[in-house]
């Protein structure tokens, strides 16, 4: 926790009126000025204990037990804030995430645990929300507003309550309500989301948004219950409509979902202002965390899309802090802000040398040098895969008392897009049971409960995934996380069902009745308790494992795991069958 800037102020003073020496001084760099959009060249940045305490020639504040480090030829950037994320889409656990994501620049996270929410409730929330306390980043948590994602049409593991989001606002380090996914709720004025967002508003904390699509009225609506966000836009225009309306549209970039480029035209092209844009993760994959980097990466994007640099930075900085109004004390390089910063070598690849962290030289020379101690969970979160027996291959048969061929409602995926479409087709009948139609990429799709013991099994049809052979299997499964099974081979099915099972969670390819590749994910069948290297191995033999089973998507385990998410249109799987996003309803399969 970072003291009040009111609580320190005469220590501070006593740097700028010569009374005493600063911690840290960074000398001769480029400051990257989020406030003017300028640059400004050849300066001093003093740091006392947590915070900046001048900017200019400090060569009066070093003294012999200062840490001198010289930036000439270096720009001195605030620390980056990714304002929406997901810490479980990464598979790290909250501080091997963090670990990573300092060394790329990331300072401050606004993380919306509601995966974990979704398989153990506000007891997870609390226990990810204490781990990110104890991380090397400032990990803010938006409490997740919905637990299940909806109504009616799925079961998760565990429920969200008003009371319990109430409970979790006080908790210190909670900023605001997490993403609301439930938009026609909201417009309907369900009670429940009402009772959320209205608790929010009442601390004078941030109730975050998701509205993929809609009409004007709707728009309009949502906006009027308090919620003024969106990181669901995908093309320009919903972005002009949103903004002109006062709503914040935060611009993804994630593993899979890839909106920078569509969207930063609004910058680009219209040249609207830019106060109410932010630059957002939402849900990255660990070897994009790794390789390519977190919300750096998506600054960098948007760079390479021809914002100008300074106004990129900004975007996941100065912005991000306005939004859950905590600029007083983030989000620039000024007196009296908290010392999270960064060095880079040059502006446009936005590749950190050297990041601090409330003063703290926590990564130097790209190498990150603190020590972490690891979290523990309790022995419960590594048994959470539930179900009321093993499977096995008639398990995935959806029967039918119909000749065929049978006209059946079908997912399609599209690469790289978290929508989907639905597609009716005709299926063979064969021994009572709907056939796969392997030349047309029709395959099977399961969702099974893994949380109640319930036996319950929701039997589909997806197509866009081109699977040649056998099967694959996760128990990460947006939003609340069944057990999803799919493949041409029913006994492959159950053989990855089956592992997953005994391991306690993660994701598997099986081929011919052996485990190909595998990550485990034990932590709530959510998150790995590896070290950084070997998860990244794991993944690696995940993604060919993919393609030796015929499957050449990118980021193809990123789409599979939303699958199941029933608030982004048109058609979903649930454990209760198939939904139809556009009406919030169940639907046959036979049609």
């Amino acid at each position: 926790m970072v003291k009040p800037l009111y609580t320190v102020s005469e220590q501070l003073m006593a740097v700028t009126n010569g009374k005493d020496y600063a911690d840290t001084v960074i000398t001769n760099g480029t400051i990257v000025n989020v406030m003017t959009g300028e640059l400004n060249e050849g300066l001093d940045v003093a740091i006392k204990d947590e915070r900046i305490v001048f900017i200019g020639q400090a060569k009066k504040m070093i003294g012999e037990k200062t840490t001198v480090i010289d930036a000439t030829g270096r720009y001195v950037a605030p620390g980056l804030m990714d304002g929406h994320m997901h810490v479980e889409s990464t598979m790290f656990s909250v501080s091997t995430f963090s670990q990573a994501a300092v060394k790329k620049g990331t300072t401050a996270i606004f993380m919306d645990p509601h995966e974990m929410a979704n398989v153990f409730g506000i007891e997870g929330v609390r226990l990810m929300h204490e781990e990110g306390r104890q991380a090397p980043i400032h990990v803010f948590t938006t409490f997740p507003s919905c637990v299940p994602a909806t109504d009616d049409l799925e079961d998760a593991g565990a429920e969200i309550s008003v009371d319990d989001v109430k409970e979790g606002l006080t908790w210190d380090g909670v900023v605001g309500l997490g993403e609301v996914m439930n938009y026609p709720g909201v417009i309907q004025r369900n009670e429940k989301m009402v009772g959320e967002i209205n608790a929010t508003l009442a601390q004078n904390l941030t109730p975050t948004g998701h509205f993929p699509e809609g009409t004007k009225e709707e728009l309009t609506s949502y906006l009027l219950s308090g919620v003024n966000s969106c990181h669901e836009t995908v093309t320009k225009e919903q972005a002009i409509e949103k903004l002109r309306l006062g709503m914040y549209v935060m611009i993804r970039e994630g593993s899979a979902w890839q909106d920078v480029k569509e969207v930063i035209k609004v910058i680009t092209e219209n040249r609207v202002q830019t106060d109410y844009i932010m630059l957002v993760t939402d849900d990255i994959y660990p070897e994009t965390l790794v390789q390519k980097g977190q919300i750096n990466h998506v600054v960098r994007r948007a760079i390479e899309e021809g914002v100008d640099p300074v106004i990129a930075i900004k975007l996941a900085t100065l912005n991000t802090a306005r939004y859950f109004n905590l600029d007083r004390d983030y989000g620039s390089i000024a007196p009296g802000k908290v010392a999270d910063i960064i060095l880079l070598d040059h502006l446009e690849t936005v590749e950190p040398t050297d990041v601090f962290v409330k003063g703290t030289h926590v990564v130097k020379n790209k190498a990150f040098i603190q020590e972490v101690k690891p979290y523990l969970y309790p022995e419960k979160y590594y048994q959470s895969v539930k179900v009321k027996r093993p499977l096995v291959a008639d398990d995935f048969n959806l029967v039918t008392d119909l000749m065929g061929p049978v006209n059946v409602n079908i997912i399609e995926v599209i690469e790289n897009s978290a929508r989907t479409k639905k597609q009716t087709v005709s299926l063979k009948v064969s021994d009572g049971a709907l056939q796969v139609d392997m030349k047309n990429d029709v395959i099977k799709l399961a969702c099974i409960d893994r949380h109640h013991q319930t036996g319950q099994i929701s039997n589909q049809f997806v197509t866009g995934f081109e699977l040649k052979r056998g099967a694959v299997a996760s128990t990460v499964a947006h939003d609340s996380h069944n057990l999803l099974v799919m493949g041409v081979s029913e006994t492959d099915m159950a053989v990855a069902a089956n592992y997953l099972i005994k391991i306690g969670g993660g994701m598997v390819c099986v081929l011919d009745g052996e485990v190909i590749a595998e990550v485990p994910l034990p932590i709530a069948g959510l998150m790995s308790d590896l070290d950084e290297s070997t998860l990244l191995q794991k993944v690696e033999q995940l993604k060919q494992g993919w393609v030796r089973l015929g499957c050449q998507m990118h980021a193809p385990f990123m789409t599979f795991s939303l699958i199941a998410l029933p608030v982004i249109p048109d058609i979903r799987i649930s454990n209760r069958g198939l939904v139809d996003v556009t009406t919030f309803n169940l639907i046959d399969t036979i049609c």
